[in-house]
Order: C-alpha cells, then structure tokens, then sequence
C-alpha cells in the first residue's frame, strides 16, 4: 500500500506541475516566477465592471461570487496559464480568468474614512486631496513607504500602510 500512496502523491504533483499552479502562495520566502513569466504575489486591477470569482481555475468550477468593481486591486498569489489566483481587499480568495485582469496598479482605502493626500511624501505636508473612504485610486509609483496616487484629476501622496493594494510583502494568506 505504501507504494500506490506514493504513486498518487506523485500524481498531484505532476497535475500541479503541468498546469502550472505556482505552489504555497502567500509563503515567506522570495517571489516566484509562474507561466505568465511575472512573479507573485503581485498586484493587480480588475479591468470590467463585473468578473467572476471561481473557486478553481476553470469556467466549470463553481461560482463563489461577482466582483463588481473595475479597477479594484487584487493581489495574485498562484496561477496557471489561463487563471489567476487572487486575493480581494477584504481577504477573499478566489479564481478569476487572467483576461479579466489589468496590470495597471491601483490602491484602496478600505477604511470608511477619507485620507488626506499629500502634495510631497512627508508627514506634515500640505493636503492637495482627499481619497473617499472604500474608494480607489491609480497608483502612480511608491517609494520609501510613501505612494504618489491619482484620482478624478487630483495627485497627492499617502502612507503605504493607510492604503491596500501597494505593501512589498504579501497582504494575503492562504
């Protein structure tokens, strides 16, 4: 018997392999490159205003759910060639077809309150906006824990931690 448990674990593996599921996704450790060529976790948009949430990679796998929000940001942390696993600002997990995906970066603020934007990336600067509460923004660049966002013709800076969608590190867990 030892041997068949043997054999079928081998089985998952090589399933795993050939469709290209990137393994432990959220794990510490460096990012992995997966068959898109890019690494995860990373971050991504959603490009339409409705996209199906799967429970696996496939059309036939059942529906958890309907994301109807463009340009909200998801954290991919496993794929396949055709799908990607992502991870919503409310820590839900599910598959969704890459072509429903957009590599352009946007944050979130999930906090019900409004966030001041900044007009340069330091505490005590001048507020050039203000991004509503549970609100998205394109994320323009980040760099030393601050990120320069841009929404409705208005640019201003906020902390790294006062956004979702920007963190270096994984925002996700399995």
């Amino acid at each position: 018997m030892p041997s068949n448990r043997k054999h079928r674990s081998l089985g998952i593996v090589a399933v795993l392999a050939l469709t290209g599921v990137a393994a432990k996704a959220g794990a510490a450790g460096p990012p992995r490159v997966t068959p898109s060529g890019l690494e995860v976790p990373r971050y991504v948009s959603l490009k339409y205003e409705t996209v199906n949430a799967r429970n696996g990679p496939d059309e036939a796998h059942r529906l958890l759910w309907v994301y109807r929000a463009k340009g909200l940001p998801v954290q991919v942390v496993a794929e396949t060639r055709e799908w990607r696993r992502v991870c919503d600002p409310e820590g839900g997990l599910a598959w969704v077809h890459k072509r429903t995906t957009d590599g352009r970066r946007t944050a979130m603020r999930i906090q019900s309150t409004p966030l001041a934007l900044l007009a340069s990336p330091r505490d005590g600067a001048k507020i050039s906006a203000w991004l509503r509460g549970r609100s998205t923004a394109n994320l323009d660049r980040c760099e030393k824990g601050w990120c320069r966002l841009k929404a409705e013709g208005s640019a201003g800076w906020a902390r790294e931690s006062q956004i979702w969608g920007a963190a270096p590190e994984p925002q996700c867990r399995r």
